[in-house]
């Protein structure tokens, strides 16, 4: 399975958010669009608006386009809301779980240490960033002096213990504590058409 490797900023820039997590991002000062007529931002259709939105959540949390109509398909099948269920699908990721517990300081940096082995779910080394924690599961790190990123805001869903630097699933989380600019209904609308 292949992962985005291009500039991160160019995507930032494309959505219009900050997607990078990180401070120096360019979509602070430069609004536009990249390249050359990215100046020039036409009026979306409702189509353009939904592919956007698709595309941002996509891009948040690293997914390719075939994983996401998979998550898509499992959240259809559930009979509760379709949208809220598939970005809790997409939170319980072991890597996103990872960057949301301030092991990491991004999620492609927690994507990394999950793929490098760092990581260690219910005590055992894991490699595979997209596999899913369920309520009870006990993350730890494989090293004992990895660092612990204060500015990443830890969600209630997720209880972090600093001193044995390990975090466990409390619950799954609901739309509130998700947090993400993302609107579910147009990615909804885009797969329902």
């Amino acid at each position: 399975m292949g992962r985005y490797t291009g500039p991160t900023h160019k995507l930032c820039r494309r959505e219009g958010v900050p997607l990078c997590g990180r401070d120096d991002c360019p979509v602070k000062t430069r609004m536009s669009a990249p390249g050359q007529h990215g100046a020039f931002r036409r009026r979306l259709s409702e189509y353009g608006l939904q592919l956007r939105e698709k595309q941002k959540a996509k891009r948040i949390y690293g997914v390719r386009e075939r994983q996401f109509r998979r998550y898509f398909k499992e959240a259809l099948r559930s009979k509760e809301r379709t949208g809220e269920i598939l970005l809790q699908l997409l939170e319980r990721r072991l890597d996103n779980v990872v960057y949301r517990a301030g092991f990491a300081s991004t999620r492609p940096h927690a994507r990394q240490m999950v793929a490098h082995g760092l990581v260690k779910l219910n005590g055992r080394h894991v490699t595979i960033p997209s596999l899913l924690v369920a309520v009870g599961d006990k993350i730890t790190l494989a090293k004992k002096d990895a660092i612990l990123y204060d500015e990443v805001i830890c969600p209630s869903w997720v209880k972090v213990k600093k001193a044995d630097k390990s975090a466990q699933i409390a619950a799954l989380p609901t739309r509130e504590e998700i947090g993400a600019e993302i609107d579910e209904k147009m990615v909804l609308e885009y797969y329902s058409r």
